[in-house]
């Protein structure tokens, strides 16, 4: 008979032992429980009474090393899942319940066929915990920690990635904090751009300061028209220099004009070749065929004698043109200037194109050749312009001159210098009759008003002194024309200063302004600045510039002052400035 400590009782059977062994026992499994999960965890309980206990340090080496027997096929192994942040399932590591976790796995596994399970033990939960943590490597993916976040995903917003730098979730979008978020974000900007802005505005240059037409740009005579002396041949046209134009008398058709186109001659030798009043100017050679032509006096000609190889000044050679009127002398400064007479009725012609004289036909510098042709209003164009010379001025209004030998020879014009006459030019012949482009001064209102006009064809005998009186008539008839008006009243308010950015300083005439016409007559008035231009600032009472009445060289100047202290625009003009 059995002692009972030699057979387990049924509780012993039953009720497994506290260990890793017992806590796989307890654990329910997929498949049917293998043999070993049925026996007890104790030695004493699985091996018969009768065999006697072998201790563990008896055993041999080998005996006690335990064999790893795989759970499931390497080629079934799978990765591990990825995710953003490592967490007990995807952490290679070993945990405190994992001696459990390796238990159960062993307890679960089936037994292979004809294979009796081994006994667990220590060792064997040993060795499987450490081959389950060999291979656990070869299938997970590398450890994360939250301090390493995943690099932020294309199309994220910056406050999702500061969001999870900082583990704070994002605040919720909304159109007041997207304008919040923007105003913080670009108002420093604007105010950067707003400070330079200022900046450049108030060191920009100032506009020039101009002048301001107020008062009436025109003022016109009351009347009728004046009555001109016109005469009853011929053609006739005259006009008063800047302010406008008598008028005209006959047909203006081109008719010969004789030595009245020595006055092209003598333009186009002070347009050609400068001179200054009070000097001789440039020096001219004299030919052979000047000297030549002077004998064709004998012929009728007008000629003064010169010489060969010597030189006349440009100055003689003027006085020659317009007061002896000299044919060899006119012929002579063509040659010179041009090199030869042709080339030189082509620059006459061109220029006659230049001043606007539409009827006018040159074919010789003297004038001599009845081919040479013009009218009234043409001559009147050219004797203006030749007029703007002052050395021209000052040999016209001679009665005479004196050549380099000492002769004398009276000026043709013989109303020099009476009735005010300062010139121009007489020209006749039988196929031309009297011509005549004169020159004329008036007095009126504190001015000297210059009164220019041409008589053409006059027949009558003697045709010289048919033409000078008829040219007399003329400018009678227009010095008693012309009158003096006051159009503004000294302190007047005439104009205004505008400094360019919306500023304005009124401008008072510093005298009375009076304006010189005749009946019907309309003149212009116009602001002008001074030679400095018009300052940014000055004192109340300063002159800056000039009230204009006509133009030419009878023009009436009236100086205009600031009423009122000029300033420069101030800050606000500066700022808001647009140009």
């Amino acid at each position: 008979m059995k002692s009972p400590t030699d057979e387990p009782t049924a509780e012993s059977a039953k009720e497994p032992t506290d260990g890793p062994a017992a806590e796989s026992a307890k654990e329910p499994t997929d498949g049917p429980a293998p043999e070993s999960a049925k026996e007890p965890a104790d030695e004493s309980a699985r091996e018969p009474a009768e065999e006697p206990v072998k201790s563990p340090a008896a055993e041999p080496p080998a005996e006690r090393t335990s064999q790893f027997v795989p759970l499931r096929s390497a080629d079934d192994a799978r990765p591990a899942r990825r995710t953003g942040r490592a967490d007990a399932t995807t952490d290679p590591r070993p945990g405190p319940d994992e001696p459990r976790k390796a238990g159960a796995a062993a307890a679960d596994a089936p037994a292979p066929p004809g294979a009796s399970a081994p006994a667990p033990s220590a060792g064997t939960a040993a060795s499987a915990r450490s081959a389950g943590a060999a291979q656990a490597p070869e299938a997970a993916e590398p450890e994360r920690t939250r301090q390493q976040p995943m690099p932020p995903e294309p199309g994220r917003r910056p406050l999702d990635l500061l969001a999870e730098l900082t583990n704070r979730p994002a605040p919720p979008e909304t159109p007041l904090r997207t304008a919040l978020r923007r105003l913080k974000i670009y108002t420093p900007l604007v105010a950067l751009l707003a400070v330079v802005f200022v900046t450049v505005q108030l060191l920009r240059p100032l506009p020039a300061p101009e002048l301001d037409l107020t008062a009436n740009a025109t003022y016109s005579f009351d009347g009728g028209e004046p009555r001109i002396a016109w005469p009853e041949e011929g053609q006739a046209a005259m006009e008063v220099d800047g302010l406008g134009s008598f008028g005209t008398s006959g047909a203006q058709e081109p008719v010969p004009i004789a030595s009245v186109a020595k006055v092209m001659t003598a333009y186009l030798l002070l347009k050609e070749h400068p001179m200054e009043p009070g000097e001789p100017g440039a020096s001219i050679p004299v030919d052979q065929q000047a000297e030549d032509d002077a004998g064709l006096s004998e012929q009728g000609e007008s000629t003064v004698g010169v010489q060969a190889g010597e030189t006349i000044s440009q100055e003689e050679a003027l006085n020659a043109l317009m007061i002896a009127s000299a044919n060899n002398v006119a012929r002579l400064v063509a040659r010179w200037d041009a090199g030869s007479e042709k080339a030189f009725v082509e620059k006459m012609n061109a220029t006659a194109e230049d001043l606007g004289m539409k009827n006018t036909t040159y074919t010789d510098p003297s004038g001599l050749r009845a081919e040479t042709v013009s009218t009234a209003e043409d001559q009147v164009r050219l004797g203006k312009a030749v007029m703007e010379y002052e050395v021209f001025r000052e040999i016209v209004r001679k009665p005479s001159y004196e050549d380099r030998n000492g002769t004398s020879h009276r000026n043709w014009n013989f109303l020099v210098p009476e009735y005010g006459t300062v010139g121009i030019k007489t020209g006749t012949t039988t196929a031309a009759g009297g011509n005549l482009l004169f020159a004329a001064t008036a007095d009126v209102g504190g001015t000297e008003q210059l009164i220019i006009g041409a008589v053409l064809g006059q027949h009558a005998p003697p045709i010289i002194d048919s033409v000078l009186a008829a040219g007399k008539e003329l400018i009678l008839s227009a010095q008693g024309a012309l009158r003096s008006e006051t159009v503004v009243r000294q302190g007047e308010v005439v104009g205004a200063v505008d400094d360019g950015l919306g500023g304005r300083t009124s401008l008072v005439a510093t005298e009375d302004v009076a304006a010189v016409g005749w009946a019907g007559l309309t003149v212009e008035l116009d602001l002008a600045a001074g030679k400095d231009g018009v300052p940014h600032t000055a004192g109340p009472g300063t002159e800056v510039g000039h009230l204009t009445v006509g133009d030419g060289p009878g023009q009436v100047r009236v100086p205009v002052a600031v009423q009122r202290e000029l300033t420069e625009p101030d800050a606000t003009a500066k700022i808001t400035r647009l140009s």
